[in-house]
């Protein structure tokens, strides 16, 4: 069946490499597919002339931009004309389903909420991430929008995140796990024992707890945290697993007979590093806004922002937003 036609926005200016690898990723979005097309937010002298060589792509020229070490919300507040906020007002108008951008998280978290606001009901929108896990990938939220919370918020998260789940992951029934110091509804903090019990009753496929070590294990599809503890997670998790394939590649290659040894394992160890490299998941979603909102690493890549940008315009098509809206409503 062909895709249905989606449009979708990009920051030409987010990234550490900007605004070459994110023309770069657009244009291999485009050849893998044909149904989607893309407007393009930045600099006339930058965006025009790619758009007039690419049929189905719209450049809208910007003026300012936001920088990484801006404060994130007073930006979006003053720079009304900047690349992020200008894509976010594009989403909020309809004339792009979703938005992708590598630049600050801080200023696309405030960009997503202040100019397209939350979905009716959501009382704080949610960082998401896809984890590579052993068995199969899973959703970990909140990794970095909300340090501090309370146990409703935690409960609208696991409602997000198994809305995230089946569309991404193709998961029809998503089980659900709140992060904790052990699997007994007893353990944990204050917060923790009022969220077991709220999502115990409210969230459909709810497991109960779960620890660190079911992270990467990929035991449910779905863990919820608090924003502090999952951001520590998965930088601890991307941090190890470029620990381990580097002091993999020196172990194997510190001698010639090791050397030789390893061009037996080349192909299943570059799966192994393909499985695990988080340029294939494309950025994570801001769930919770009204409207597809995927934030790319600073350090994206060309095959990174091509991978967001199809996560984005995979987001739209499965109805993201409405199944968000749906769950949250009850």
């Amino acid at each position: 069946m062909t895709d249905s036609i989606v449009t979708i926005v990009v920051d030409a200016l987010g990234g550490d490499e900007a605004p070459a690898v994110v023309l770069e990723g657009v244009d291999a979005a485009l050849a893998a597919d044909p149904a989607l097309h893309i407007i393009l937010t930045g600099p006339a002298e930058v965006i025009e002339p790619f758009a007039a060589a690419h049929g189905r792509v719209r450049a809208v020229a910007t003026t300012e931009f936001i920088d990484m070490n801006e404060h994130p919300a007073n930006a979006v507040r003053v720079k009304k004309d900047s690349s992020i906020v200008v894509a976010c007002r594009l989403v909020k108008e309809g004339a792009a389903g979703g938005l992708f951008s590598a630049g600050s998280t801080g200023a696309c978290m405030a960009a997503g909420t202040l100019v397209m606001g939350r979905i009716r009901g959501v009382s704080r929108p949610a960082i998401a991430a896809i984890i590579p896990a052993s068995d199969r990938p899973s959703v970990l939220l909140d990794v970095g929008a909300n340090a501090d919370v309370k146990p409703e918020n935690l409960v609208q998260f696991a409602l997000m995140g198994r809305a995230y789940a089946q569309v991404v992951l193709g998961v029809p029934e998503p089980s659900v796990a709140l992060l904790n110091i052990g699997e007994e509804p007893s353990k944990g903090s204050i917060l923790a024992l009022e969220a077991h019990a709220l999502m115990a009753g409210s969230v459909p496929g709810f497991t109960g707890n779960v620890e660190g070590r079911d992270i990467p294990a990929g035991t449910v599809d779905v863990i919820v945290t608090d924003g502090f503890t999952g951001n520590i997670a998965l930088k601890l998790l991307e941090g190890l697993a470029k620990t381990l394939l580097t002091q993999v590649k020196n172990a194997m290659t510190s001698t010639t007979m090791r050397s030789l040894a390893a061009t037996v394992l080349r192909e299943p160890l570059m799966e192994l590093r393909e499985r695990i490299n988080p340029d294939a998941y494309g950025g994570a979603p801001l769930l919770g806004v009204r409207g597809v909102c995927i934030i790319g690493h600073g350090s994206s890549n060309a095959r990174a922002v091509a991978a967001g940008i199809a996560v984005a315009a995979a987001a739209v098509r499965g109805e993201l937003t409405e199944r968000i809206a749906a769950a949250v409503a009850g």
